[in-house]
């Protein structure tokens, strides 16, 4: 009988009794790394003392690679090496002070049995926190059992305290008493009606979500399965960025250069020079407005009722940045485009919903938030941004803490007050070789709706709260940009009866979505009537903090 050649199975080494193994896992950009690594090493420094402080030794579980210059895991690839080698029972840690992919480390802890902790740092300008949410959400929407904590400074002593929670007993678990299920929550019948009858339009009627590849970033807990996404009658129109290149490329230069007067006419300002590996140049912007164009005329040909482009590790190499494509494609006022033969304006007096980063978690949700708010006369502008950072305000302005909240390049300028408010920079050349430029402004005052869909138990959730942006003084302003990426739109939030901590503990993404209203009381219907469309889709929906002011929803 011929015997077979069974592999040998890995035997990694047995963590000791009081060693805590850490992974950093990071970009698959060799540039991000880099420049990311002296943050991270700070960090993981800070983070080994406090382990320290309880007894413990922390780990490193895969080396500083002196040929890169970095010690992220920066590939599925490596990841996988990485886990092969790792006590599967062992106490785990996550660290992260920068962006990071989430498939890199996924498969490893899917499969690892022992404690697991993700610990993010708290800052604007390395944004580990971004990064950790985006993980904890994958960890969620994966099934995998974990803990969270976060620090501005690693030895203080609700930090310490916590960790030592999880150092004895494996897991540590944060207040979300301000989480309420939605049938605690009392609606008027006419929201309620409102958005029950949306949702059984669009199941009876249904929508297609384009979709430019699948997957940005690593992020999985921005990919909704077929399974969940079909019953709520939306489906996916899977398109290649392949295409929307080769038609950004059959767009005349005439129809390009028209949208960029229409732009500058109502007042956009563009900040050009002549380099284009540092300046925004003339050649990129024209490349934009190409796409701009392209998109729409491939979503009309799809028949999308919105779309996502993942831009990042897809046309990065081949065009400029798509952010202010994603921008004014969500913008009710915007250059018109006709189709290719011309006798017809593409979504007509309508924004094209876009959902950055095809994050498709925040493309539902701006779908079901357009159809609520025109429905209801509403802002129907709406756009994801990153829960980027936090901070108390300095200038005095305010006693409430302020969210910075700040997407990767676009919002849709209405937010801004108008394209007159708009300006556009270069994408910063660490991420975005092309350049390209953005739509950036400061959000204007207001009451906004603010809320997340993500996937838990292999089923679909909501969350929704209230908030209100705020104005700050340019200083503060200012100091929040150059504390995170200050070639972004900003928009200075403070949500309604959340805390930072409450907000960290609950969140399930590193994205956020966020719609105004006219008036407070207005948002809080069209928040409720949103609450009932999601239910009705079969969601599971729970309504986070208060109304203004601190009142309750009952």
């Amino acid at each position: 009988m011929t015997a077979y050649d069974i592999p040998a199975a890995a035997k990694p080494a047995k963590a000791g009794k009081r060693e805590v193994l850490l992974v950093a896992n990071g970009d698959l950009r060799l540039s991000a790394n880099q420049k990311c690594w002296a943050a991270q090493h700070e960090m993981e420094t800070e983070l080994a003392k406090a382990f320290a402080g309880c007894g413990y030794t922390l780990k490193r579980a895969h080396p500083y690679k002196d040929a890169e210059k970095h010690g992220f895991i920066g590939s599925q690839k490596e990841g996988m090496q990485v886990f092969r080698e790792i006590d599967p029972n062992c106490r785990l840690v996550v660290a992260e002070a920068v962006w990071q992919y989430s498939h890199h480390l996924l498969h490893g802890l899917i499969s690892h049995q022992g404690p697991i902790l993700t610990v993010a740092n708290w800052s604007g300008t390395w944004p580990g926190l971004v990064g950790m949410l985006n993980l904890n959400g994958s960890l969620t929407k994966a099934g995998i059992r974990y803990s969270t904590l976060w620090s501005e400074d690693f030895a203080d002593g609700g930090f310490q305290k916590q960790l030592a929670t999880w150092l004895e007993d494996g897991r540590v678990k944060h207040k979300t008493g301000h989480v309420v299920p939605l049938k605690k929550i009392k609606m008027g019948s006419k929201e309620r009606k409102l958005g029950e009858s949306l949702a059984a339009q669009l199941s009876r009627d249904k929508a297609i979500m384009g979709i430019f590849d699948e997957g940005c970033m690593g992020m999985f807990n921005a990919i909704i399965p077929d399974h969940l996404l079909n019953p709520t009658g939306v489906y996916k129109e899977r398109l290649s960025q392949s295409a929307l290149y080769y038609e950004t490329t059959q767009v005349a230069d005439d129809q390009a250069r028209a949208v960029r007067r229409w732009m500058e006419d109502h007042g956009m300002t563009f900040h050009t020079g002549p380099d284009h590996a540092c300046d925004l140049t003339d050649d990129q912007l024209l490349l934009q407005c190409k796409m701009y164009i392209a998109a729409l005329r491939i979503a009309d040909d799809f028949g999308c009722a919105l779309i996502g482009i993942q831009y990042q590790q897809g046309l990065k190499d081949l065009l400029p940045a798509s952010d202010l494509v994603e921008g004014a494609l969500n913008n009710t006022e915007r250059p018109p485009v006709t189709s290719r033969d011309g006798s017809r304006v593409l979504y007509e007096g309508q924004p094209l919903p876009h959902f950055n980063e095809v994050d498709e978690c925040a493309g539902l949700d701006g779908l079901m938030t357009y159809r609520v708010h025109k429905a209801m006369g509403q802002p129907v502008e709406n756009t994801l941004h990153d829960l980027r950072w936090g901070d108390w305000d300095k200038s005095g302005t305010t006693e409430d803490y302020v969210w910075v909240f700040l997407i990767s390049g676009s919002a849709p300028p209405a937010h801004f007050g108008g394209w007159q408010n708009a300006s556009s920079e270069r994408q910063p050349a660490m991420y975005f070789p092309n350049g390209g430029g953005t739509l950036k402004g400061i959000s204007r005052t207001g009451e906004i709706v603010w809320s997340r869909v993500f996937i838990e138990d292999d089923r679909l959730k909501m969350d929704l709260g209230r908030a209100g942006v705020i104005e700050l003084p340019a200083d503060e302003t200012e100091r929040r940009w150059q504390a995170t990426t200050s070639q972004w739109p900003i928009m200075h939030a403070v949500t309604y009866g959340v805390s930072r901590d409450q907000m960290m503990a609950r969140h399930k993404a590193n994205h956020i979505q966020v719609a105004y209203a006219n008036s407070a009381a207005e948002a809080d219907k069209a928040l409720l009537a949103k609450a009932a469309m999601a239910h009705a889709m079969g969601m599971e929906v729970a309504i986070c903090g208060t109304r203004q002011g601190g009142k309750g929803w009952d």
